[in-house]
């Protein structure tokens, strides 16, 4: 199995269904721009090791043998010094069915209350490669949840995680790494 490293910025609740998944034993490295975020405990409660995102992250990367970067609530745009180094080995999961509720500015709660008040009856995940055009790159899985009528942002946001990041980002690294 291949190693990855997760990128972060806050909680690291997708990062925790990474380690408790079947890949977890396999993330080398998490990385992320804010020093004070969850996700770093969460990383060094589980022995691995973390990294605050510098000038040298490529460097970090390669002595930390990594194959595939996972974005997991990472809140920056990638760098195209990354994206090139690691063409089609970046992924991301966007909280819509892209190409819904999707692109610069659409992240987090600001999808689910724009899915909201357009009215849509299904939301959901999308796992997709990442490349320079944010959330435009192959989609490597999807899947779909109703929209309820009494669904809020916050109840139609937690549903998504739960019921789709959590259990589609992990199948699609374990896919990528064992490959």
């Amino acid at each position: 199995m291949k190693k990855f490293a997760v990128f972060a910025s806050g909680g690291g609740t997708g990062l925790q269904a990474l380690i408790d998944s079947d890949v977890g034993k396999a993330i080398a490295l998490v990385v992320s721009n804010k020093p004070e975020c969850n996700a770093l405990n969460r990383a060094r409660q589980a022995g691995i090791d973390t990294y605050i995102i510098g000038e040298d992250v490529l460097e970090v990367l390669a002595n930390h043998d990594i194959y595939l970067v996972v974005l997991s609530g990472y809140m920056r745009v990638v760098g195209d010094d990354i994206i090139d180094a690691y063409k089609d080995r970046i992924i991301n999961i966007h909280p819509s069915l892209i190409p819904s509720f999707c692109g610069m500015g659409m992240y987090g709660r600001k999808v689910h209350e724009a899915a909201i008040e357009k009215g849509v009856k299904v939301s959901g995940a999308t796992v997709h490669i990442v490349t320079s055009e944010v959330d435009g790159g192959k989609i490597l899985a999807q899947k779909a949840i109703e929209v309820k009528e009494d669904d809020t942002p916050d109840t139609l946001s937690h549903r998504i995680q739960k019921e789709v990041e959590w259990v589609i980002m992990p199948e699609v690294v374990k896919q990528m790494i064992e490959e």
